[in-house]
């Protein structure tokens, strides 16, 4: 039988600055991109790097905005 062990705490992050590393790391692939650009067939790379930095600044408000409960 299993015996019962409480639920540890939640460890307190700085979820704004694990957000905006990301968001960085897009933006970068993206101006190395913009300097060395892709084979035609490949620009979609590009793309991609704009998309990851929207939804790094999206999830930069996600996670600064006051929580209800």
């Amino acid at each position: 039988m299993k015996q019962w062990h409480p639920d540890p705490e939640p460890i307190k992050t700085n979820d704004v600055a694990a957000v905006g590393v990301g968001t960085a790391v897009w933006a970068v692939a993206l101006v190395v991109l913009l300097i060395f650009r892709p084979a035609p067939e490949n620009e979609w790379w590009i793309w991609t790097c704009v998309t990851g930095v929207a939804f790094g600044f999206l999830g930069m408000w996600m996670v600064r905005r006051p929580r209800d409960s």
